[in-house]
């Protein structure tokens, strides 16, 4: 058959291989090929518009001449748009289940993958992703979107929905040693600084607190504003405070911080007016509870990975995935429910993992940093 405007070269249109179907068995060895039930498909499903690939592009005779010598009664047509390529990222479903096959990652709904049940997971909203998508537009052209783009729409998203709080990650024992042994006091911290609308939530403030490991530095270098000996920072929503001292085990390791804190500074502002830079999230010790948290970054250390042909394997990021499993988070988080999506403070967006977590027992994903490193990386370097 050719086609009178196309010069269509003569296409296969059935196959026959006499070989066992999983349906019909030995029944039947003759199957139509995909480009002659694609169009027979579509128009007996009442499709009206086909959308492909640019790959299919060359396919489309066929896809017509098929629709205008059949006596269908549906009149289907095929558009073809190029392909929605991110960078650090693998949109060919044959490498997608070869990274599920080969257990490169935990399955299709691994927070990693580009799966609606992946992304779903990690804690994007449906709104990000349309406006993702309308920002980006339709391309006729092959190209690659940078992915920064697709994180600054969850961002922006998450930004205006996400109520605060505070976890710490990797915790630092701070004793305040001008603070009464078994007091608790009760600050109010808004649930977002933006929309009092959110309302406010009380935290407990006692003796012993836990801030983040990189909160605190021995030498620190030049322009370090948070904690070191002697320095002075202000714990969010609560007070200031001053390391007074170091408290090392026998290897040399810091174990904990003795601190004082300035009782007239509840709220975190000086009274006399003295500036204090620093600021570090923090939780009760007396009051955190355990979580797990589930850190995860872009899949692949190359921008196209698999690019000339390569085996994109080699270029997994071996840190795509890191698991914190004593985080100390706000008495409060320990019950959110799976789906709840949270700022932790200074931190980055978190998602509470819908599969993993159980009451009491929370499981959190970051969904994004707060903000690009990789954006960042590139200012320092200009």
């Amino acid at each position: 058959m050719r086609h009178p405007n196309l010069n269509m070269r003569d296409p296969p249109l059935y196959r026959i291989k006499k070989a066992p179907h999983h349906r019909t068995g030995d029944k039947w060895c003759i199957y139509p090929m995909y480009d002659y039930a694609h169009p027979i498909s579509d128009a007996l499903e009442g499709i009206t518009h086909s959308i492909c690939t640019l790959e299919f592009e060359d396919h489309r005779p066929l896809y017509d001449w098929t629709i205008e010598n059949l006596p269908l009664t549906y009149r289907p047509r095929q558009i073809e748009f190029a392909r929605l390529n991110l960078t650090y990222t693998l949109m060919s479903k044959r490498k997608l289940l070869q990274l599920v096959e080969e257990k490169l990652v935990a399955g299709w709904n691994d927070p990693r993958m580009p799966s609606l049940s992946g992304l779903r997971r990690r804690g994007y909203t449906p709104e990000a992703i349309r406006a993702f998508a309308e920002r980006i537009g339709v391309a006729k052209n092959d190209s690659i979107v940078d992915v920064s783009l697709l994180e600054f729409a969850i961002r922006e998203d998450l930004e205006k929905r996400a109520p605060r709080a505070m976890a710490v990650l990797r915790p630092l024992k701070i004793v305040i040693d001008n603070f009464p042994e078994g007091q608790v006091e009760w600050f109010e911290a808004a649930n977002h600084p933006d929309n009092p609308a959110m309302g406010t939530r009380k935290i407990p403030f006692t003796r012993v607190v836990y801030i983040e490991r990189d909160d605190f530095c021995e030498v620190p270098p030049k322009k370090w504003f948070r904690l070191s000996p002697g320095a002075e920072i202000r714990l969010r929503w609560a007070c200031l405070i001053r390391c007074v001292s170091v408290v090392k085990n026998a290897a040399g390791e810091i174990e904990e911080l003795h601190c004082s804190w300035d009782p007239a500074s509840r709220g975190g502002d000086a009274p006399d007016g003295r500036r204090v830079k620093g600021t570090s999230h923090w939780v009760s010790a007396a009051h955190a509870k355990p979580a797990m948290v589930r850190l995860y970054d872009r899949l692949f250390t190359k921008a196209n990975p698999g690019e000339g042909g390569a085996d994109f394997r080699t270029c997994l990021n071996p840190n795509s995935l890191q698991v914190v499993s004593d985080a100390q988070i706000e008495p409060a988080l320990a019950e959110a429910a799976p789906g709840s999506r949270f700022q932790f403070e200074r931190l980055g967006y978190f998602c509470v993992d819908a599969l993993d977590s159980k009451p009491g027992q929370p499981v959190f994903n970051r969904t994004v940093a707060l903000r690009d490193s990789w954006a960042k990386l590139a200012e320092t370097t200009k």
